[in-house]
């Protein structure tokens, strides 16, 4: 790859920092975890983006997990742009939004009734509302290193971006918030017993990515799910599974049918949009009855269902068919094992956590098994190295080292080598 020129970037990111908080609307955008500059990216195709001054990037971040398909796959671009001719929004209810709820129930275990929302953000922060309106209980459980979106009762020990700020959840968020959650390790049954057994007249809803992937990919140790599941059903506590990332990227049943275990409620977002803004929270017809209209429990969005969204993300899931997972899940766990082999090798302090085709770095050979661990095997000084190191290889990670980093079908064996070999590159002489 020729030199990158960067100029047209620092340009438009010197202006956006004078009317945009920080040039970012999202934090970790801003690249405060890596140094440097960000890259302002003009358009996507496939495996690829493609900045403002023309340098091209195989990109790993895909979104943030959204684009399961790679960028501007065809025939999504096809269904969005049919639903755009016929209107944008109209603010009312509309057919496609009924035909993606029924695909989505269809195919997901845990989910009855479903409601579409804005943002993952809005479907954890609803789900919570509602598990509360249905228990009669105020108190919320969560877990260390897990990042449900911005909302007050869910920043107390969060991962991924919100690691990097100066205390481990957010200022402006009232004690009275934080009190009442309780923010345990992932993947230690014995706190969770203690905590639920004394508590669980309180306690509304247990909530947790059923695979973290906001404090690097960790799955869980299936022991730990099946004694959650079993607590929160003997004191009927509302579990609530965060799969707004894992949803449907590993096969149409979502993470809870690779383990067999069944939540009361589900959070989803990103796949399910084709890469429009989207979320939705579903579970048990008895829990969701309780939200308005039928129900007490207040939530309502102006662009909830939006036609285009859902034909888009209607698209997508169609795509999603078994062969196609089997591809992208093998691709992935190979890339995974082959690297941590060579790594191994050439005794690097470093290996690739994953599942499936979720993966993240880990600056130690040890396992990380929870938040505690994940801090461990950070270092923002060598992911700096590294992730500048592919920017100029033109690869793009995520530009924060506790972020997971994603495969599309549209990367190839060939995108994955040329990754593998820049990385065992930079991490052997690290």
């Amino acid at each position: 790859m020729a030199a990158m020129k960067i100029n047209r970037s620092k340009e438009i990111f010197d202006q956006a920092q004078k009317i945009m908080v920080g040039g970012v609307n999202s934090p970790v955008r801003a690249f405060k975890a890596v140094g440097g500059s960000p890259v302002i990216m003009r358009r996507g195709k496939g495996s690829q983006l493609f900045d403002v001054d023309g340098n091209s990037y195989t990109d790993y971040c895909l979104s943030w997990g959204a684009l399961i398909l790679g960028h501007n796959d065809p025939d999504v671009l096809r269904a969005a742009k049919t639903a755009v001719s016929f209107g944008t929004s109209f603010g009312t209810s509309t057919k496609p939004e009924v035909e993606i709820a029924e695909f989505i129930v269809k195919h997901v275990p845990s989910i009855e009734m479903v409601r579409f929302v804005n943002s993952g953000t809005e479907a954890t922060m609803s789900a919570i509302r509602l598990a509360r309106g249905f228990t009669k209980r105020n108190k919320i459980i969560k877990f260390d290193g897990c990042y449900h979106g911005h909302c007050d009762d869910l920043l107390s020990v969060s991962g991924s971006g919100v690691a990097f700020l100066p205390a481990s959840s957010s200022q402006g968020v009232p004690n009275a918030h934080i009190q009442g959650t309780f923010s345990l390790a992932y993947n230690d049954t014995t706190a969770l017993q203690n905590v639920i057994e004394h508590n669980h007249k309180d306690i509304a809803c247990v909530i947790l990515e059923p695979v973290a992937g906001n404090m690097g990919v960790i799955a869980p140790e299936k022991e730990f799910l099946k004694n959650l599941r079993a607590l929160t059903k003997k004191y009927n506590i509302v579990l609530i599974f965060d799969e707004v990332m894992s949803g449907f990227r590993t096969n149409l049943g979502c993470v809870q049918t690779d383990f067999g275990i069944i939540p009361d409620m589900t959070c989803l977002g990103k796949i399910i949009g084709g890469g429009f803004p989207i979320g939705a929270y579903g579970g048990r017809r008895d829990i969701m009855r309780n939200l308005a209209p039928l129900g007490k429990v207040y939530q309502a969005g102006t662009f909830s269902g939006n036609p285009v969204i859902m034909r888009a993300g209607l698209t997508v899931l169609k795509n999603l068919t078994p062969s196609i997972y089997k591809k992208l899940n093998t691709q992935a766990e190979k890339f995974i094992t082959d690297t941590n082999n060579i790594l191994a090798q050439h005794h690097t302090k470093a290996h690739l956590s994953g599942y499936k085709s979720m993966i993240s770095l880990r600056f130690r050979k040890q396992a990380v098994y929870n938040y505690t661990d994940a801090i461990a095997a950070s270092s923002g000084r060598l992911y700096s190295r590294l992730f500048h190191h592919l920017l100029k290889k033109g690869i793009y990670l995520p530009p924060a080292d506790l972020e997971a980093f994603f495969i599309s079908t549209c990367h190839s064996t060939q995108h994955l080598s040329i990754l593998q070999k820049n990385l065992v590159e930079i991490l052997s002489f690290s």
